[in-house]
């Protein structure tokens, strides 16, 4: 062969550390870096690939080629050029299969003070666009120059540096890569999955939704059973879970699944199930515990003795975003207080209208602090609604001590749990959820059926908003829209393991009849199908129906005594 290649894994050189994350030798780590090196450059004259380097489970390669092409379309001379390109997952007959990928490309200078060439590239990489880089990477003229150094003993090397989300479409073993699986989107339900995985690693809530009774409960119309159901699945199945049956028990007709609900009033319609299905049962009260935080509106005249207050509860709180840099300084406008004056005067009853100011005052944080960024808000200028994707930070933990009237016995010092985000704008666009399941820092990111672990600042600062050009970010538009806290001194309790002995038997007997009952009609379509498409003569029946009744038996044969999820 006239060029010869080998592959070298180098330690990544980045800012943020990944060791957490996955090893050098993990096929599903986040990121790598990689060089290949060329031998007989000079005499290249067909396209060459390094040998694969696996991150998210697909093969990265170098590809490297000599280009000839016009300089002008006036002056048909014609350029020598080296080309390189980024390869990613080439040859996989898995259509439809995506992979958003970003990093750099670096031909090595060979000299100690010589300097590299870099190029930086970003790309959605799918079957039809398997490679990504540049056709003129550098110029063959430059490629030779000796005080480069480019090219030694008529062999160059390139470094690679590749960081990928996970893909979609292909074989990526979620449970295998972070212990967690994902929820099918239906159409547009990733806005409900997002949320669905939040309650799911709400471990508290999680255990209270198992306890409420649902034996007696239609399956298809039980809000509480479908989403018990879901909680099962996602804890103990292995591959990503169907939501079909949760969004018919809430009246959902085909067509409801392809559009996106308001995502603050869903969560309020869904814990209020809840709590209403929890009321006289041994859970009694687990939502308002764990959700409900007070405060207090008043309106105080400024010239005579005369005051209103109400106090309020509240699930969740809408913070503005636009015009604000960060969480605390939403907070602060939220308790400014309202100047009632001139025609918006305080009628004061038996004082008549009087100047008044108008405002509220936080009592109690709940334990489970649900913030929603206003994201989505109408805009006066161009008289329609719009996002606004306006900067605005949030952070790791925050104190609201300062926003509330009295001192609290427990400090109201919280640590981040979920982070929700959107990308695109007000007229669709997709939702994932980064979520800290432990408490530790240790993130994951959720994006309907795919979980992958990722790094701290791919979850909080990545989502702040404001950076259309961001390279980092595979869709335009990126932020959270959605954020959810657990006070500090909670974390124990509200992430407390959830086991198998948590799961009422009579609750767990009942889903595996289903599953049974389930594959049981999936084994008799499949049998159909097969029949059809192949033999209709009464052998073949007969023959399929003998398979038939052995599977039917099969999965109904009794669960054993103390056994769950056994038949999965």
């Amino acid at each position: 062969m006239l060029a010869t290649g080998a592959v070298e894994n180098v330690t990544a050189e980045s800012p943020q550390s990944n060791a957490d994350i996955a090893t050098e030798d993990d096929i599903a780590r986040r990121e790598a870096t990689f060089r290949f090196t060329v031998e007989n450059i000079s005499q290249l004259k067909e396209r060459v690939l390094s040998p694969p380097c696996y991150v998210r489970c697909l093969p990265w390669r170098i590809l490297i080629l000599v280009r000839n092409s016009t300089n002008t379309p006036e002056r048909s001379t014609q350029q020598k050029a080296l080309s390189i390109f980024l390869q990613c997952n080439e040859g996989s007959e898995t259509p439809g299969w995506t992979c958003y990928g970003l990093g750099e490309l670096k031909l090595l200078s060979h000299k100690p003070d010589g300097e590299h060439l870099c190029r930086k590239l970003h790309h959605m990489y799918h079957c039809k666009e398997d490679d990504w880089g540049y056709a003129n990477f550098i110029s063959w003229q430059d490629l030779m120059n000796p005080d480069d150094g480019f090219v030694q003993n008529d062999s160059i090397t390139v470094e690679a540096h590749v960081v990928a989300e996970a893909p979609h479409g292909v074989s990526w073993d979620s449970k295998k890569h972070t212990g967690f699986i994902g929820l099918k989107n239906q159409g547009a339900t990733c806005y409900m999955n997002s949320l669905l995985q939040t309650l799911f690693f709400t471990n508290v809530l999680r255990k209270a939704v198992y306890k409420i009774p649902t034996s007696g409960d239609d399956s298809s119309r039980s809000v509480a059973f479908a989403l018990q159901r879901v909680f099962y699945d996602l804890q103990f199945s292995d591959i990503p879970v169907a939501t079909k049956k949760l969004t018919k028990s809430f009246g959902w007709e085909t067509l409801d699944s392809f559009m996106q609900h308001d995502v603050q009033e869903f969560l309020r319609v869904l814990l209020d199930k809840l709590e209403s299905k929890m009321r006289h049962t041994v859970v009694e009260g687990t939502v308002p515990k764990l959700f409900e935080g007070k405060m207090t509106s008043f309106i105080k005249c400024r010239n005579v003795n005369c005051s209103s207050t109400r106090v309020e509860t509240f699930y969740d709180i809408q913070l503005s975003v636009m015009g604000k840099n960060n969480i605390y300084e939403s907070f602060k406008e939220y308790i400014s207080t309202e100047l009632l004056d001139g025609d918006n005067k305080y009628d004061a009853g038996e004082h008549g209208l009087q100047e008044a100011e108008k405002g509220v005052r936080f009592d109690v944080f709940p334990p489970i602090l649900h913030l929603h960024l206003l994201r989505f808000q109408y805009d006066p200028q161009s008289d329609t609604s719009i996002k606004f994707n306006d900067r605005f930070e949030f952070f790791e933990e925050i104190n609201l001590d300062q926003y509330l009237q009295d001192a609290p016995q427990s400090p109201a010092h919280y640590t981040l749990h979920a982070v929700l985000v959107h990308s695109g704008d007000i007229h669709g666009g997709h939702y994932v959820v980064f979520i800290n399941p432990k408490g530790d820092g240790k993130w994951c990111k959720f994006d309907d059926d795919v979980v992958s672990r990722c790094s701290k600042q791919e979850a909080i600062e990545y989502n702040f908003g404001g950076k259309e050009d961001a390279p980092y970010l595979s869709r335009r538009a990126t932020s959270a829209y959605m954020l959810i806290y657990i006070q500090t001194s909670q974390l124990m309790y509200v992430l407390q393991d959830v086991t198998e002995n948590d799961i009422p038997t009579d609750l767990c007997e009942r889903i595996n009849a289903e599953m049974r009952c389930e594959m049981v009609r999936t084994c008799r379509r499949k049998i159909r199908c097969r029949k059809l498409r192949s033999d209709t003569s009464v052998t073949s029946s007969k023959y399929y129906a003998k398979i038939f009744n052995a599977l039917k038996q099969f999965f109904t044969l009794q669960t054993p005594p103390g056994s769950k999820f056994k038949t999965r």
